[in-house]
């Protein structure tokens, strides 16, 4: 197990969906070749401000899928039954584009994510996910 710096997670009543992106232990790093990690953080930022919570998190130990990256829905989104979504691989600028599409059009529980995006996604363990919600 990583060691993680805990910060605190959006309440869910968060007004706006928030993206978290992980840059542990392989996230963001040489280990992920051919990917601008500075460039992807600096380009979400600048795509989702003022629409989204753009935050960053140490390791969230799905290192086999890095860089991983969570949606989570807005307290309007989770209304409407939007839960987070976990992508991962996310190694490609297009779709780091294609997440900044889907959470200007809402996020989680209010669009409908681009279908590409389901090559992305995957479900981490319980334990995994109650660290990241919970902390």
């Amino acid at each position: 197990m990583s060691r993680r710096t805990r910060r605190a997670s959006p309440a869910p009543g968060a007004a706006r969906p928030t993206v978290t992106v992980c840059r542990g232990c392989c996230c963001g790093t040489p280990k992920i070749p051919g990917l601008d990690h500075t460039a992807q953080l600096r380009d979400l930022r600048q795509a989702l401000d003022g629409t989204a919570t753009v935050r960053v998190t140490d390791c969230l130990d799905a290192c086999e899928r890095a860089n991983v990256i969570v949606v989570q829905p807005s307290a309007e989104g989770r209304k409407n039954g939007g839960r987070p979504v976990w992508l991962g691989l996310v190694n490609d600028p297009d779709a780091t584009i294609d997440i900044t599409t889907w959470v200007k059009d809402g996020g989680p529980g209010l669009a409908d994510p681009p279908g590409i995006l389901d090559l992305y996604a995957f479900r981490p363990s319980r334990r995994v996910q109650a660290e990241l919600h919970d902390t």
